[in-house]
């Protein structure tokens, strides 16, 4: 295979990055046309083996599969470039909607359209829980999974990261005790190449270090507890993302809304909404959650900066620790691919996301279509339940309306937000 120019690969990683529309499936499918089917830059099984290493890892797996590419072109030079240029433009893209939306979400017209925006995302991501669960649900142990990690969520208030544990140690477990119900690993080819404990520690120490430069400079400089608070979740997050921006919008939910009370339900799903219409990783979201935090909390500073700051630390916080993992992990590919108990842990991670994605599913319905949301606890039961009097009859019908298009008609997702976008602002007019 003949040496691909670094300057090439920079301007096809840019390409994907302004154009990575549609999530990470659409996103693996564009990244697998450019690079393995067009310019043949990578063989179908080197493909397949990345894509099967970022499943594997925290993170958003597309991100890290741009990163794997781009560090079998070029190195780590090559792997930094591909990150970045994947998160870039929608990271730059949603610092703007995210101060336009800090600052101006009152005017009638702006709430209006994410109305509309907020009944959509009930629809889109009902279709990821159907996407998810179709791909994750093959077998007893998957079915029983999923099912106890939706319990453990929505009737226990189970911490998330505790969840995805128990599910990974479970499915190694199982993989140990029973090889023949266990998925197999994918076939490797190739040989194996082995990671050096001096690159190990290399790159723990450069990366590890880059990770945690926030956390110093928020000491240094005092510049109020929210940036510690944010630093402190989205690296919490970033180490247990397993299953995609979907799942991790629960730890979200149960800190962002539920435990600091940086916005509302409503408001998550507005961000939601508009990571959905923006370029690059969905979990993009978390840059809009840390941007309204910052630019809510008094301080010294100006709203609008606090604002920035607190995205830009967002993004730093989470994607990071996705060059850590892959620049780790990557020299020793061939290895992962022939793990099965890899396998047997990363088979029910990902069914206990179809639990996690039902519980996040029916979280956001409950506050998208009723005005009143109750919480019942009783001993160990933690309940939130509709008041039904409360029923927002309009909002249930556009987000019907909305799942028929993208369901039944197979309407792309952009087509369902901007005629839901529409429907909203006809309705607040009238």
């Amino acid at each position: 295979m003949a040496a691909v120019p670094f300057s090439a690969a920079v301007r096809v990683w840019f390409e994907i990055g302004v154009t990575g529309f549609g999530g990470p499936a659409g996103q693996i499918a564009l990244m697998h046309r450019l690079l393995v089917d067009e310019r043949r830059w990578i063989s179908e099984p080197e493909f397949l083996r990345g894509l099967n290493l970022c499943m594997l890892l925290p993170g958003p797996e597309a991100m890290q599969l741009a990163t794997y590419v781009g560090w079998r072109l070029h190195g780590v030079p090559g792997g930094l470039a591909a990150g970045t240029l994947f998160v870039l433009p929608g990271a730059l893209l949603m610092l703007g909607l995210a101060a336009l939306y800090a600052a101006h979400r009152e005017l009638p017209l702006l709430t209006a359209a994410f109305f509309g925006i907020k009944c959509a995302v009930l629809a889109i991501v009902l279709e990821a829980l159907l996407r998810v669960a179709k791909r994750a649900l093959h077998g007893a142990a998957a079915h029983a999974t999923a099912a106890l990690a939706f319990l453990a969520l929505f009737a226990f208030a189970v911490p998330f990261p505790l969840v995805v544990l128990v599910a990974g140690l479970a499915g190694a477990l199982l993989a140990w005790r029973r090889p023949d119900a266990s998925p197999a690993p994918a076939a490797v080819e190739g040989v194996a190449t082995e990671a050096p404990v001096a690159h190990l520690a290399r790159t723990v120490l450069v990366w590890g270090g880059l990770w945690l430069v926030p956390f110093a400079l928020i000491a240094a400089f005092d510049v109020g507890p929210v940036f510690i608070d944010i630093a402190r979740l989205m690296s919490e997050l970033a180490m247990v993302t397993f299953g995609g921006a979907y799942a991790v919008l629960v730890g979200v939910a149960q800190q962002a809304v539920v435990h600091y009370g940086w916005l509302t339900p409503a408001a998550m799903l507005d961000g939601l909404g508009l990571a959905e219409t923006t370029p690059g990783p969905l979990i993009l979201v978390l840059e809009f959650v840390a941007y309204q935090a910052a630019y809510g909390m008094p301080g010294t500073l100006p709203p609008a900066l606090a604002g920035a700051l607190g995205a830009l630390l967002a993004v730093w916080c989470t994607f990071v620790p996705c060059f850590l993992w892959i620049f780790l992990a990557a020299p020793w590919v061939e290895a992962l691919g022939r793990a099965r108990l890899a396998a047997g842990a990363l088979a029910l991670v990902t069914a206990a996301v179809v639990g996690v994605v039902l519980n996040l599913s029916l979280w956001f319905a409950l506050h998208a279509l009723f005005a009143t949301v109750v919480t019942v606890e009783t001993g160990p039961l933690h309940l939130a339940l509709p008041v039904w009097a409360s029923v927002d009859w309009t909002a249930a019908a556009l987000a019907a309306l909305s799942a028929v298009a993208l369901l039944r008609f197979k309407l792309g997702m952009l087509w369902v937000l901007g005629g839901a976008t529409l429907a909203g602002l006809a309705l607040g007019l009238i």
